[in-house]
């Protein structure tokens, strides 16, 4: 793989004739050979070739057994989906999360759910004059987290078996590490409709979170409060918990779900 090496290295001008590819197919909307891409592109077929060969590899892009030419693949596809997934959660979540932090004062937190974990999507700080929350773009444990709590329990059967199989890292003396409390704990959100994780993930931090479900009923992530254990209890106040619960029905609702 090329070395990039800076700002009109021979790696970016690499990434960049990558990307000008798939660009091309996207616009081109039918499959492509290679001289048609090298025309288009301003340069030499053998270098076209050895980007498509890359980003067949890879997935990107599919070529016909017959005609030889290339269009856009699935995996570019999927990402597209993903980016717009992402999109579309965050404007729908907007409005709820802003009235969220307003409406009680602590962060307000937005989730969604990967295979990995629960990656953090957006945060607006709330009002202490001490800042609390989660840098968007983190990767949050699912045994853990009240995040990752809300997608154990409303999420995929086949999720919670392979977190319970697997070993439940330790990250503080009150983090769940056992299977069997694991379980008794996702029968408790399951009942309220709602999770926390008070010094669970980091001591002194409490987060309390409800599940966001897309039209066709399916979890897609989690709204949450985050702040010191001092403001939002081990057991949060019946405040908390309904400012919580009626954001995650206001962003459901956005997404299409229609509660039965």
């Amino acid at each position: 793989m090329p070395k990039v090496t800076g700002e009109g290295g021979e790696g970016v001008q690499a990434v960049a004739l990558a990307l000008k590819i798939l660009e091309r197919l996207a616009e081109e909307g039918k499959p492509m050979g290679v001289t048609a891409l090298a025309e288009a592109l301003g340069t030499t077929k053998s270098r076209i070739f050895r980007h498509l060969h890359t980003l067949k590899q890879y997935g990107y892009i599919l070529q016909s057994e017959t005609t030889e030419r290339y269009r856009i693949g699935s995996r570019l596809l999927a990402l597209a989906r993903a980016a717009s997934d992402n999109q579309d959660l965050a404007i729908a979540s907007y409005r709820a999360l802003r009235a969220l932090r307003e409406g009680l004062g602590h962060s307000a937190v937005l989730s969604q759910v990967e295979p990995e974990g629960a990656r953090i999507l957006s945060t607006i700080t709330g009002k202490s004059t001490i800042e609390i929350g989660v840098r968007a773009g983190s990767l949050l444990p699912f045994h853990s987290s009240a995040h990752g709590k809300v997608a154990l329990t409303f999420g995929s059967e086949s999720l919670r078996a392979e977190v319970l199989s697997s070993r439940l890292e330790k990250m503080t003396e009150h983090t769940i590490t056992t299977a069997s409390a694991l379980r008794a704990e996702i029968e408790r959100i399951r009942h309220r409709g709602w999770a926390t994780a008070p010094n669970e993930s980091l001591i002194g931090i409490n987060t309390l979170a409800a599940p966001i479900f897309e039209a066709s009923g399916a979890l897609v992530g989690a709204v949450a409060i985050v702040d010191s254990v001092q403001f939002i209890a081990p057991e949060p106040t019946k405040e908390q918990i309904a400012g919580v619960l009626e954001a995650a029905r206001s962003i459901s609702a956005e997404l299409g779900y229609v509660l039965d």
